[in-house]
């Protein structure tokens, strides 16, 4: 399955476009164009990795390639970047592993 997730990062102001495919329904490939430079290094390191295995990732005993690269590339980032989210549910849907729904975050100030 085919997946396209826009992000809007917020008061950034970058946007990221992430792809996910998933021929078998296990291996997730990745996509991700972003204006911003750390997304950019977040896609190299996915892409470098290879095909990610979509059941090790949802495992809560195994380690997680897309996490661990989100780790190391996003250092000195915002530590509340939703385009790590964006990714991990095109993941998810690609795979098979969630239903594609739209997913939001709204902030309101009181």
């Amino acid at each position: 399955m085919n997946i396209k997730v826009e992000v809007d990062a917020g008061v950034c102001g970058f946007q990221t476009c992430v792809r996910a495919t998933s021929e078998g329904g296990q291996n997730v490939v990745f996509d991700v164009a972003s204006g911003c430079e750390k997304i950019r290094g977040l896609a190299g390191a996915l892409q470098a990795n290879g095909p990610v295995g979509a059941f090790q990732e949802i495992s809560p005993d195994g380690p997680s390639v897309v996490m661990s690269a989100v780790r190391e590339r996003l250092k000195g980032c915002c530590a509340g970047c939703a385009v790590p989210a964006g990714v991990f549910k095109a993941m998810q849907v690609s795979a098979g592993l969630a239903l594609a729904k739209d997913i939001s975050i709204r902030m309101t100030q009181e």
